[in-house]
């Protein structure tokens, strides 16, 4: 990443938006769309499967392939699934580390949360799911705010360099006094 590259926009006082500079030294780090593509290509491929089976080979018992609601709705989740991966994409999630601060960003909104307003910081394992075979976790929370704030490894890229930061970064931060429900210390 080049210290020019942008992460943000911002309104002037014109109405103009303007792109927001990254700092230096931060590491961007893109959500993965890899799931979103292999489903999207998976009901594709069942679609047109399942559609030259039914066109090439004639069943006395089934419907006509203009009248099959099953091709319907194999239709259907093919789109479903291209729109989640466009809305997805568009969306543009990425998790911005910085020296003094985490942003969660993405294309309408973004949130940073300090380093200084962490009440406690923990990584660890979940038990229940597994992103990308890894199943490594980050759980903190910021002081005057009741839920806590999740960041799955698995699911963003360079996950060993991302995983190097939040330990980075736990090491700044107080830890967590208990375990978790439905998670294991790391280490």
């Amino acid at each position: 990443m080049t210290v020019q590259e942008t992460y943000g926009s911002q309104t002037s006082l014109a109405g103009h938006t303007q792109p927001v500079p990254l700092p230096a030294g931060a590491r961007v780090f893109r959500y993965k769309l890899d799931f979103y593509y292999q489903q999207a290509l998976l009901y594709l491929v069942t679609l047109l499967l399942y559609g030259g089976v039914r066109g090439t080979i004639t069943f006395e018992r089934m419907p006509s392939l203009e009248t099959d609601p099953l091709l319907y709705i194999i239709g259907l989740f093919v789109v479903i699934s291209f729109v989640v991966l466009m809305l997805n994409k568009a969306r543009d999630r990425k998790l911005i580390v910085t020296g003094d601060r985490i942003v969660f960003h993405h294309k309408f909104n973004e949130r940073e949360i300090l380093f200084t307003d962490i009440e406690w910081f923990h990584i660890g394992r979940e038990r229940s799911v597994q992103t990308a075979g890894r199943s490594q976790m980050v759980v903190f929370k910021i002081k005057n705010r009741r839920r806590l704030f999740r960041i799955r490894i698995g699911r963003y890229e360079r996950e060993k360099e991302l995983i190097m930061e939040m330990h980075r970064i736990a090491a700044r931060v107080p830890k967590a006094k208990r375990p978790f429900f439905n998670m294991r210390s790391s280490g």
